[in-house]
């Protein structure tokens, strides 16, 4: 994974930096999305890693991906094509989509509760986290019955749990030491 990183970077860094010179960051969320779909569709796979010369391929990727991709778009997909990186185009996007709300100073935070969260609650979280991590934070929130009671918040490096079974892990792990 490390490596698909380290690789993706620079593709993704280059999109991104052209993405805001020409104020259309949202348009190319959405398009290295869309490609990094059409990379990951199963009939794709082996043509990726084939033997297909690059501009063969490059031209079938670009008639698959339509009116999704512009002609910028186009020419990324081209040199990646060229360069044989185009199985990476997920991470890329990954990356992207990170460099986006690194520079939206935006966050999104994941919360597990054990039950339904309240809108008020919800406010009241995100009020907290945004304080706490000085971004506007966007929560994704879920259910987990088996966290008994709380929550479990995920927002980047940060990893709060409040959860009963949480604590009752923490507990027992020092009752064992």
């Amino acid at each position: 994974m490390a490596e698909l990183t380290t690789i993706a970077r620079p593709y993704a860094k280059a999109a991104f930096d052209f993405a805001v010179e020409h104020q259309a960051v949202e348009k190319w969320a959405e398009m290295l999305g869309f490609a990094a779909l059409v990379s990951e569709n199963d009939t794709m796979q082996p043509l990726l890693t084939g033997a297909m010369a690059s501009s063969e391929l490059a031209q079938l990727f670009i008639s698959i991906c339509g009116e999704q991709v512009d002609t910028h778009g186009q020419n990324l997909i081209k040199v990646m094509a060229e360069n044989g990186r185009l199985e990476v185009l997920p991470a890329v996007a990954k990356l992207y989509v990170e460099f986006r709300h690194e520079w939206a100073k935006e966050v999104e935070a994941e919360v597990v509760s054990a039950i339904e969260l309240s809108d008020e609650q919800k406010q009241q979280m995100s009020a907290s986290l945004e304080k706490r991590l000085a971004r506007k934070v966007k929560l994704n929130c879920s259910i987990d019955a088996g966290l008994i009671a709380g929550v479990i918040i995920k927002a980047g490096d940060l990893v709060i749990d409040g959860s009963v079974r949480g604590k009752l892990t923490r507990l027992s792990d020092a009752l064992q030491s």
